[in-house]
C-alpha cells in the first residue's frame, strides 16, 4: 500500500475490511514508493542482472479506460483501464444521425 492517504488509520481500516480482513502490506514507505519503482525500472532497462531485480516484472498499464462517446453521451470503452500497454483494439461505429460537417466523435 502506497500514497500519503495510507497513513490515515480510517483508510487502513476500510481497506482491510474491503479485502476481507487481509493484512495490508505497509513495508514500503509511501514517500519512497515512486522513487523505488523508478530505480527498479532503471535497473531493468539498463540490463542489470542483479538478484534484486531478477524476479521483478514491471507492466505498464492504461490508468484510465479509453473509449469514444456514443449515443446519449455514453462512453463506450474500447480499452479497459489497467490493460497492459501497448494495446490495440478496434470496434466499428456508425452514425445515428445524418452527419454534418461539424459532427465529430468525442474521444
Amino acid at each position: 500500500m502506497v500514497g500519503g492517504s495510507t497513513r490515515i488509520p480510517k483508510v487502513q481500516k476500510l481497506l482491510k475490511e474491503f479485502f476481507h480482513g487481509k493484512d495490508l502490506n505497509l513495508s514500503i514507505n509511501p514517500d519512497e514508493a515512486v522513487a523505488y519503482g523508478a530505480a527498479v525500472q532503471a535497473a531493468i532497462l539498463s540490463g542489470v542482472q542483479d538478484s534484486t531485480v531478477k524476479d521483478v516484472l514491471l507492466v505498464d498499464v492504461t490508468p484510465l479506460s479509453l473509449g469514444i462517446e456514443t449515443a446519449g453521451g455514453v462512453m463506450t470503452k474500447i480499452i479497459e483501464r489497467n490493460h497492459s500497454i501497448p494495446a490495440k483494439a478496434s470496434q466499428i461505429f456508425t452514425t445515428y444521425r445524418q452527419p454534418t460537417s461539424s459532427q465529430y466523435p468525442g474521444v
